[in-house]
């Protein structure tokens, strides 16, 4: 039953206020986005800002999560969700909510990115009791740059390192890096590459590839961003002999 009113806290908080700014996705993004598929950007909610995003993924599981813009610097946030959600059979609850808090220790310039520290103990993909795990570990610390330039709109690059506390399996730091690129007013793609140092032992899940990533994000409207994945695509996966697709709706508003 809690973990019911955990989710349903999290998915009930839509407002009828009105929606302030575009999502963000695009040239014309209010809000900079925070992630590329599941590791962490520089990216910061605005002060009094907050997002409420639904993630949908393979085998009928999705998670809610809500984030709150504290400081300009500083963004807090929960998740909860389940694998098997949608289907047959009882759902598999993760077993505690996850947590996220970043803080924004340098603001970019024109010459310096911004870099962000923070931890997020949230995942992605289903979550496997039996290893303490998601099939996609959750970051756990981490450090992270972004720095934005303008280029037929606006690219981005993003460099980090973390250090997942998932560590049954394997122990070991990690570092990843990305690139997004805006198309118009509404539309950005991204491609990701984790490492995973942190996945590749005997024991892991991992094969040793790292992980390529690809997505979409499309800002339909004020506020309202939705976002397509495709994800595992060099196959690192030893139980998943092919790449994942995933969605995400994400709302921004202001309190």
């Amino acid at each position: 039953m809690l973990r019911v009113l955990i989710l349903s806290l999290i998915l009930g908080v839509f407002p009828s206020s009105v929606i302030f700014a575009q999502g963000t996705a695009g040239n014309n993004a209010g809000e900079e986005p925070r992630y590329m598929y599941n590791m962490p950007t520089a990216g910061v909610l605005n002060r009094g800002a907050y997002a409420i995003e639904g993630w949908f993924y393979s085998g009928g599981g999705s998670f809610a999560s809500i984030s709150v813009g504290i400081s300009e610097q500083v963004t807090f946030g929960v998740a909860y969700g389940a694998g098997n959600l949608i289907g047959n059979g009882d759902p598999d609850w993760n077993e505690l909510p996850g947590v996220m808090i970043r803080y924004r220790i340098i603001q970019e310039t024109l010459s310096t990115p911004a870099i962000t520290i923070g931890f997020e103990s949230q995942g992605r993909e289903n979550y496997i009791s039996g290893q303490d795990r998601f099939e996609r570990k959750s970051p756990g610390f981490f450090a992270v740059a972004t720095k934005n330039y303008a280029f037929l709109g606006f690219i981005s690059l993003h460099g980090g390192v973390n250090y997942s506390l998932e560590t049954d399996d394997d122990k070991d730091p990690n570092i990843y890096v990305g690139i997004e690129k805006t198309i118009g007013s509404e539309i950005s793609i991204y491609s990701q590459y984790d490492f995973a140092i942190n996945d590749n032992n005997n024991s892991a899940l991992g094969e040793g590839h790292g992980f390529l990533d690809l997505g979409v994000r499309w800002s339909l409207g004020k506020g309202m961003t939705v976002e397509f994945n495709l994800t595992n695509l060099t196959d690192n996966i030893k139980t998943i002999n092919s790449a994942s697709r995933s969605a995400r709706l994400e709302f921004i508003n202001r309190f």
